[in-house]
């Protein structure tokens, strides 16, 4: 039996049947990858000078790359139950416990990007129960097994099964929550012409 949740109104959810709710293909997929492309591209060119950072590294503060790295994210992350707070507050250390490690701040995931037309299908079969029970919003991506491809592109990689965008509160994250509540991407005729549709990659692969 495939695992089960409830969402917020005690309704069960199957797992394996979440990758039909919100599918990006087509016209549609086009729009959502030309949207955070420029929203990275954008981000990128606001940074300061002075923090200025290898584009690998940035990366790697703005997104959980590939399969393994949303999971570990994703685990990171206190399983949402009715009674507990969605982002529970940092525990500091105590004052013996206190040293000089310095040690990255928690950033859970605002949301995961997964390819859902990747090959084989079981490298990503974990995440949607997962991320659910962290009530991690899912965005599934399908584009004649090319998906991973394009996904792969944002991020500079040759592929990507799944990308989880960590809740960082900037312009990225803006855009990933009106796409969660149902806002259209609306692109003029001039974006269109000025961005370059994904379609093709080049570098590593990332699972």
């Amino acid at each position: 039996m495939p695992p089960r949740n409830k969402d917020s109104k005690g309704r069960i959810i199957h797992a394996s049947k979440s990758q039909d709710q919100d599918c990006y293909e087509g016209e549609r997929l086009d729009r959502l990858l030309q949207s955070i492309q420029r929203k990275i591209e954008s981000a990128r060119l606001m940074m300061d000078d002075s923090m200025c950072l290898p584009e690998k590294m940035w990366f790697k503060q703005q997104f959980a790359i590939g399969v393994n790295e949303v999971t570990r994210v994703l685990e990171r992350m206190p399983p949402v139950t009715p009674m507990a707070p969605t982002t529970p507050p940092l525990t500091p250390l105590a004052p013996g416990l206190a040293s000089n490690r310095t040690k990255a701040p928690y950033i859970g995931l605002q949301a995961v990007l997964i390819a859902s037309d990747c090959n084989p299908r079981w490298l990503s079969k974990h995440l949607p129960s997962l991320a659910l029970s962290r009530k991690v919003p899912l965005i599934f991506l399908k584009d004649n097994k090319g998906a991973s491809l394009r996904l792969g592109q944002l991020v500079q990689l040759k592929t990507a099964i799944a990308i989880g965008v960590k809740a960082k509160g900037n312009a990225i994250n803006q855009l990933i929550d009106e796409i969660l509540h149902g806002n259209t991407i609306q692109l003029g005729i001039e974006s269109l012409n000025s961005t370059p549709v994904l379609t093709r990659a080049h570098g590593q692969v990332q699972r």
